[in-house]
């Protein structure tokens, strides 16, 4: 029985491979956008200077994924209610 090294896995076996790019594309366009948005949403009046600033580099790295999500999403602010 011959070892491969694990660097070559991927190799061997393309199932491997195309389970990975699935799974870490689906982290990028669907996972990590999700959590920005929501993340935003619930905290887009208290967050300080440094988490707005991480959160929107997070937002620039992560910006096809937003793309894909923005027409579905309504984070507009609720209005005041008449009474």
């Amino acid at each position: 029985m011959s070892l491969i090294p694990f660097g070559l896995i991927g190799a061997v076996n393309p199932i491997i491979t195309l389970s990975a790019y699935v799974v870490l594309g689906g982290m990028y366009l669907l996972v990590v956008p999700l959590f920005l948005f929501y993340w935003m949403n619930n905290r887009w009046n208290i967050m300080g200077k440094l988490e707005r600033l991480f959160i929107y580099g997070l937002v620039f790295l992560f910006f096809p994924g937003m793309v894909l999500f923005a027409p579905f999403l309504n984070l507009r602010m609720n209005g005041k209610e008449e009474s």
